[in-house]
C-alpha cells in the first residue's frame, strides 16, 4: 500500500486528538496512566512544531507524526496509527518520513522516548536501528529514550 503523507492542517488538531485516543487507549490499563500523546495540545504541535498525517478511506486519520526539530537532532514528539490500519505500513512510513526531514534539516539524529511498559514499541524502534540511551522517570511516566543516529 502506498502511504500518501502530507503535512497537518489547522482543521486537523481535532481529528489528531481523536487518533490518539484510539491509538493509545490499550495502554491506559497497562500502565495505569493516559499516555501523554492522549492529551497533547495538536493545534499547538501544527504550528510550532513538524506536524504530518495520513488520511483514511473513512474520513478520520489513520496516522500522525510530530517532530520537533532542536539544534542537534529532531524530537520525535509523537508517531502514532490508529488501530485499525495497523499492518499496513503506516508507522514504518512515518518513521522514514521522520527520518528524511531529519536528513533534510541537516539534523544527524533522531530522539524518542516511549514508556517502559509500551513493549511492542520498543521493538519496533530497535528493529529500526533506535538505540536506548537512557530510562527515567519524569511526569509520572517510567520512560525509555531512544536514539538513531543518522548517515
Amino acid at each position: 500500500m502506498k502511504v500518501a503523507v502530507r503535512r497537518a492542517r489547522a482543521g486537523d488538531a481535532q481529528a489528531m486528538s481523536e487518533l490518539a485516543q484510539r491509538a493509545y487507549a490499550d495502554y491506559v490499563p497497562r500502565i495505569g496512566l493516559r499516555p501523554a500523546p492522549m492529551d497533547a495540545d495538536y493545534a499547538h504541535a501544527i504550528g510550532a512544531d513538524e506536524a504530518w498525517v495520513v488520511d483514511g478511506d473513512d474520513g478520520a486519520l489513520a496516522g500522525l507524526l510530530v517532530l520537533q526539530p532542536r539544534r542537534d537532532d529532531v524530537l520525535l514528539e509523537n508517531v502514532a496509527v490508529d488501530p485499525a490500519y495497523q499492518g499496513r505500513g503506516i508507522g514504518r512510513a512515518l518513521l522514514d518520513l521522520a527520518e528524511q526531514r531529519a536528513r533534510e534539516m541537516g539534523l544527524g539524529a533522531i530522539e524518542l522516548f516511549t514508556h517502559s511498559l509500551m513493549t511492542e514499541n520498543q521493538q519496533i524502534y530497535e528493529h529500526r536501528g533506535y538505540v536506548r540511551t537512557a530510562q527515567v522517570d519524569e511526569e509520572g511516566f517510567n520512560r525509555f529514550y531512544y536514539r538513531k543516529e543518522l548517515p
